[in-house]
């Protein structure tokens, strides 16, 4: 996808931070001050003129949103069918004008859903059970992971989380590159969001999706393993657990799921065999 192909506008004016004078109590001694929260913002996404979900979001990297939710959704198959993006303020939020081909676009009226405001579920305003348990192809990733790096990329991942350092409010997505680094960090205010705004920015990067790990700071929801495994992501790591329908879903598509990285420990759910650990697990009894 050239710059030519695509066309990429920064987002209208609306800060992802608002002041606000709050009262904070310890005991009975009460502080006034000036606290930070973080903005949501109703979010259109427009597909060739028609409205196809509305999504509460940080309005922050809507051109990487638009591009992961397209990925990760299955509404193109590849970012070349994304022909433009454009990014719009109107009364009461922002729309994201996007064009895509024909083909896609047909496809994607044969299996519209109205997902107006899904920020915490996942799966609300699906029609029928099969929009919800669709199973992505089965992921081909042979990635391998130390466990050593895997804490380190979290540690390295809060250091760049601005928004969350100045609210305490917003989720994080970051990329565990295989070298060790965390090249991106997207925020918002919705888990799901974040990620795919990460699937966005990694894919206007080239990046090989094979060849790292997503990290995520909340829970590994059935919709996050959807997203990852729709991605062709091997590994997801998050910081609490995953729900057992997305474990399920891991490990039928051959993606490793791993919980509760925290310090220097953590729990492997499925497919271990891409984490490197320094001794030998121990066997359960």
């Amino acid at each position: 996808m050239s710059d030519a192909d695509l066309h990429l506008v920064d987002e209208p004016h609306h800060p992802p931070l608002s002041p606000a004078m709050v009262s904070t109590w310890r005991g009975n001694s009460e502080v006034r001050a000036l606290d930070m929260l973080a903005e949501e913002v109703p979010v259109a996404l427009e597909y060739n003129g028609i409205s196809h979900a509305v999504m509460l979001a940080s309005p922050t990297d809507l051109d990487d949103f638009a591009l992961g939710f397209s990925l990760s959704e299955g509404l193109i198959r590849h970012p070349s069918d994304l022909y433009e993006c454009e990014v719009l303020a109107q009364a009461g939020g922002i729309r994201i004008a996007m064009r895509i081909s024909g083909e896609c676009f047909a496809a994607m009226k044969d299996h519209r859903r109205n997902m107006s405001g899904r920020t915490g579920c996942g799966l609300c305003g699906a029609e029928t059970l099969a929009q919800v348990l669709r199973t992505p192809p089965r992921v081909g990733s042979a990635v391998r992971i130390d466990a050593t790096r895997l804490y380190q990329a979290f540690s390295a991942m809060e250091q760049q989380q601005v928004l969350q350092q100045a609210c305490g409010s917003t989720h994080a997505a970051g990329w565990l590159a295989a070298d060790g680094q965390v090249p991106v960090v997207r925020e918002d205010v919705g888990r799901h969001n974040a990620l795919d705004k990460l699937v966005g920015a990694l894919t206007s990067r080239g990046t090989d999706f094979s060849s790292g790990a997503a990290l995520i700071t909340s829970r590994a929801s059935y919709e996050m393993v959807q997203k990852a495994a729709m991605a062709g992501i091997g590994l997801l790591a998050a910081v609490s657990a995953p729900t057992a329908l997305a474990m399920r879903l891991a490990d039928e598509v051959g993606l490793t799921l791993v919980g509760f990285v925290r310090g220097k420990g953590h729990v492997v759910y499925t497919h271990p065999e891409r984490l490197c650990h320094d001794l030998p697990l121990l066997k359960s009894a």
